[in-house]
């Protein structure tokens, strides 16, 4: 059953749906591990590729799970993981909502939601960390990485994708810098 691989994105993705504490960056690390190491569906490369493309394309960061979908099953494959990871989610987020917001003012509530961020910022840290570990960017990496959350630390409102472009504008510049001035 686990040979049929629509039936192993949704193994995968539905419990990364149900732990994705502080939305789809939290799961990145673990995407990753699954996709590469565990089932050998996509080599370090072609995670990385298809992570740019899902952050380079509009909609939910999210969607590396529908292009990691369609690598492995095509169109179907697509259409199941992104299934797999939007639908429970969705759904646990709907049947907490309606239980609790009655008790949003007690005290426990509260607890519950602060005690959760930090959870999240972690899941989202360790997200970025194995980021860094496969694109092997080394230094150069890290200063676009410092300046991208610089420039959006102090413009909040700048668009993204002009975020994206300077920074690949940037590694373009320095991979190729050699060859355009002969040094």
């Amino acid at each position: 059953m686990r040979d049929n691989p629509l039936i192993g994105l949704a193994l995968v993705f539905i419990p990364f749906s149900l732990t994705s504490i502080g939305g789809g960056a939290a799961i990145i690390a673990g995407l990753q591990n699954e996709t590469v190491t565990v089932h050998g569906w996509l080599t370090q490369a072609e995670f990385l590729h298809l992570f740019g493309v899902s952050r380079a394309a509009p909609g939910p960061g999210t969607m590396l799970a529908t292009v990691i979908g369609w690598k492995v099953s095509g169109w179907l494959g697509a259409l199941i993981a992104s299934l797999a990871l939007f639908l429970p989610s969705s759904l646990l987020c709907y049947a907490v909502f309606r239980l609790t917001n009655t008790h949003r003012d007690k005290e426990w509530h509260r607890a519950m939601r602060e005690g959760l961020a930090p959870i999240g910022t972690g899941l989202i840290i360790a997200g970025v960390i194995s980021l860094f570990r496969v694109a092997e960017g080394g230094a150069l990496a890290l200063v676009i990485a410092a300046l991208s959350c610089g420039l959006l630390y102090w413009k909040p409102k700048m668009p993204v994708v002009a975020v994206l472009a300077l920074g690949g504008t940037a590694a373009a510049l320095a991979h190729y810098w050699p060859q355009l001035t002969g040094f």
